[in-house]
């Protein structure tokens, strides 16, 4: 059986410890950028019925104004001059607001993709089987290890990849340093589920 120094090992998972606390770290910032997305909506909508108001109002003032006294046309004209003025300020706002909404909406469709990979299947590296499950290849610092039971062996695997690209380069490496017998499998809940084709 191929020899592989603890250090060595330890390097791969810390390797893919690092991948994960940045998958993390993804994850923490789209629920951010989730959060000011709401808070932008709302105020988009806040926005939208504040001006939708003051559009009616100033319509109103202007119709009735119009109406009553003909003599007023002109200052009529400079509050509808000023209220032009203010409304270009208010569409400006609200394009803004609209791509921020746009560049949320990506965060969101992201985030959408990684919740539904994390209900599919994954990838790992199983590089020995045992009859029983007293195994003295664990230590604490090991992370990303699965130890699963098919009937009657228990596997242990080294890895969780999303895509079986990252699972085949894993194991590449794993075969370079003499685990000529390691191969991928895709785990579902826990389970195994097949033994992937190494190519």
């Amino acid at each position: 059986m191929p020899f592989i120094e603890e250090s060595d090992l330890l390097d791969l998972h810390k390797d893919i410890d690092k991948a994960q606390i940045l998958n993390e770290r993804l994850l923490d910032q789209i629920k951010y950028k989730n959060k000011e997305l709401k808070s932008s909506n709302l105020q988009r909508n806040i926005l939208a019925g504040f001006t939708g108001l003051f559009l009616l109002g100033v319509l109103a003032l202007y119709s009735f104004s119009a109406g009553a006294r003909s003599n007023l046309k002109e200052d009529n004209s400079k509050l509808l001059v000023m209220s032009l003025d203010s409304l270009k300020v208010i569409e400006a706002r609200l394009n803004n607001l609209k791509m921020k909404n746009e560049e949320l909406s990506t965060v969101k469709e992201f985030y959408l993709a990684k919740e539904f990979l994390d209900k599919e299947k994954i990838y790992s590296v199983q590089i020995k089987s045992f009859i029983d499950n007293n195994l003295s290849l664990t230590t604490n610092a090991l992370n990303n290890t699965l130890f699963v039971k098919t009937n009657p062996f228990y596997s242990y695997s080294l890895g969780n990849f999303e895509t079986i690209e990252e699972a085949r380069s894993f194991r590449y490496q794993l075969v370079k340093m003499g685990f000529s017998d390691a191969f991928v499998a895709s785990y579902q809940n826990g389970k195994r589920l097949k033994i992937e084709d190494p190519y």
